[in-house]
């Protein structure tokens, strides 16, 4: 019943996208007369997305093995938060996700802009239901998640265990806010095209917008990367996975567009800047959909192996794409040229976006360059950290002297006079990073100057807490946040250690630092799973014993094993271990890894979330 109900709303929620195109073409003539019934039947589409969506949520509750899509991710054993979240933890329940929060963000865009042009609202409005329709016929024609199976099964397949956790169930919401919330910014940039309304006024409408899908999806990266670093047992915070990449890419891309929006705000400059990114930002996120959803991509993020469903998302791309490209080239007003000033903040900006988009490139590059290999010559390679490593490392020193003596400088013209600080920042960071790198063997020229231009942000950004205007706080909270960022990771890669090796039971590994004892192992039945549960003490020089106690767990339906690791947190370093047992053997495989600085990588994301929040309120308290 629940099911039948969710489809037929979600049915009637797409009729509502005829409708509501129909009435603003209609209304787009009337002149200076915006018709508020578009906002009633916007909220009505949103309203039935929702009621369609509670639909499958009930379905998944009541585990309704009568739903095709129930019964291929839930299981009557499962906990009743896992059946819950498990609505969107498949591609069918994501896409009605994609789905309610496009007519969410489009609904509140028209409450929002009830100051803008007539013609702008109604134009962003007829862009975005082109997308709305685009993924209704998607969820409808090719991943219906309301399809009928009979006869009735008593059980149902499951989901997969390492998707039910708690950061997870959350991750795709909070992503998928910043990924669909750059919807709203691609229609309403190609609305101001088309009527050559790319201005200030502009600029501080769309900046809001800018701002909190950025900030959904730091956070939705954010998540993701902590559930992967507890949950898949590698330990580390990002792996170059090309799922994780899919996600980066349109965030690298809104950063430069956040930055492009600020000069444009200002000075009217950068307008094709705006335009482009706008375009390339919503692209990027529908490309990481294809690639998720196509079955291309080798990954436990991905949700479909189907090549209908990759088709129908690349040719409504493709379309998507043309249609921008059309309106960019012969509606754009090509400003004239300006030419910055060597030394100002525009010329910073523009800099940024120059490594920004290399940074995009090479990421971009190592994502679609081993699918398009394996197309040409069936030859399959993966792309990994050395890769990243070797090519953006080097680009990033410049990088952030850049952001660090950007914000520095004046709009038009600046100097660097009475900035001697600069200068004495510059040889106390060289300093304290020849220290660190000389005391720890490492390479030293790169390591030395990376932390360098690191610890140079970060020492300009403290100062810059003391010394700034209220309307630059959240630059500077975003920017300290980023030097944290880098110093944290850099600092991880520096003093890092793991040990990998096999034990029975009653053994004991030493080294010279500690010695890693396994005790025995205890089990333990939860409701969807047993539990092999080691015990481990690990005792330090200095007398002191950790004790560890990392799981297998084997899960019923499905049939899976996965390892649980045991993590021990503060404020400097995490202890992170996890077992595996070898095949035919008594042995177990043991991980132990020291990570340094690791809470600081995440709060380091927090932190740059939080300027983009304090720009929100800024903005907001501005009106």
């Amino acid at each position: 019943m629940a099911s039948l109900f969710g489809f037929y709303s979600l049915v009637l929620g797409f009729c509502f996208s005829f409708l509501i195109i129909f009435l603003s073409v209609k209304n787009f003539r009337n002149i200076n007369i915006f018709d508020n019934k578009l906002i009633s039947f916007t909220f009505l589409q949103f309203f039935f997305v929702v009621l369609s969506f509670l639909g499958l949520i009930l379905s998944f509750v009541n585990s309704d093995f009568s739903n095709e899509t129930v019964y291929n991710h839930s299981h009557t054993s499962k906990p009743i938060f896992y059946k819950i979240t498990g609505t969107w933890g498949n591609h069918e329940g994501s896409l009605l996700l994609w789905l309610l929060v496009l007519t969410l963000f489009v609904f509140l865009f028209l409450l929002e802009s009830k100051e803008q042009k007539k013609k702008y609202r109604i134009l962003t409005l007829l862009f975005q239901q082109i997308i709305i329709i685009g993924f209704f016929i998607f969820s409808i024609k090719t991943s219906n998640p309301f399809n009928y199976i009979f006869p009735i099964p008593n059980e149902g397949l499951g989901l997969n265990p390492i998707l039910q956790d708690p950061a997870l169930a959350i991750h795709p919401p909070i992503l998928y806010l910043g990924y669909v919330g750059s919807s709203i910014i691609f229609s309403s940039s190609l609305a101001a095209t088309s009527l050559n309304y790319i201005s200030r006024d502009w600029a501080k409408h769309i900046k809001k917008w800018i701002l909190v899908s950025w900030i959904f999806l730091s956070l939705g990266i954010l998540l993701g990367s902590v559930w992967a670093y507890y949950e898949l047992g590698w330990g580390g915070f990002w792996f170059w996975d090309p799922v994780e990449n899919v996600s980066l890419m349109p965030w690298l891309a809104l950063t430069t567009l956040l930055h492009c929006i600020l000069v444009l705000e200002k000075r009217l400059v950068l307008t094709s800047w705006v335009v482009i990114l706008s375009i390339s930002t919503f692209t990027l996120s529908m490309c990481g959909t294809f690639l998720v959803r196509s079955g291309i991509l080798n990954s436990v993020h991905t949700f479909a192996n189907d090549p209908e469903r990759g088709l129908f998302i690349l040719i409504f791309l493709f379309c998507l794409i043309f249609l921008s490209l059309f309106i960019f080239f012969f509606f754009h007003k090509v400003e004239k040229k300006k030419y910055f000033f060597w030394l100002s903040k525009e010329s910073s900006i523009l800099i940024n976006n120059w490594f920004m988009m290399y940074f995009l490139t090479v990421v971009l590059i190592g994502t679609i360059y081993p699918i398009f290999l394996e197309v040409l010559s069936s030859e399959k390679i993966s792309v990994g950290p050395p890769f990243y490593n070797k090519l953006i490392f080097p680009l990033l020193i410049p990088f952030l002297f850049a952001m660090a003596i950007g914000p520095k400088l004046k709009w038009i013209k600046s100097d660097l006079q009475n900035k001697l600080y600069l200068i004495f920042f510059f040889v106390i960071s060289f300093l304290i990073s020849a220290i660190i790198v000389k005391s720890f063997n490492t390479n030293f020229l790169i390591y030395s100057i990376l932390l360098t231009s690191a610890f140079y942000l970060f020492f300009i950004s403290i100062r810059d807490f003391f010394s700034i205007k209220f309307k630059n706080f959240a630059q500077v909270i975003a920017h300290f946040g980023f030097s944290l960022f880098i110093l944290s990771i850099l600092f991880n890669n520096i003093f890092s250690t793991e040990i990998i090796t096999n034990l029975k039971i009653g053994e004991t590994y030493e080294t010279e630092k500690f010695k890693i004892n396994f005790e025995k192992i205890n089990q333990k039945d939860g409701k969807n799973f047993k539990a092999i549960i080691g015990k481990f003490n690990i005792e330090n020089l200095d007398g002191n014993i950790d004790i560890f106690n990392p799981e297998l767990r084997i899960y019923n339906q499905p049939n899976i094993v996965t390892t649980e690791a045991d993590i021990k947190t503060n404020l400097l370093t995490d202890k992170f271990m996890t077992m595996n047992l070898v095949q035919n053997q008594e042995y177990f495989n043991i991980r132990y890894q020291i990570k340094p600085f690791m809470v600081w990588i995440w709060f380091s994301v927090l932190l740059i979330s939080l300027g983009g929040l304090v720009s929100l309120y800024q903005k907001k308290n501005e009106k």
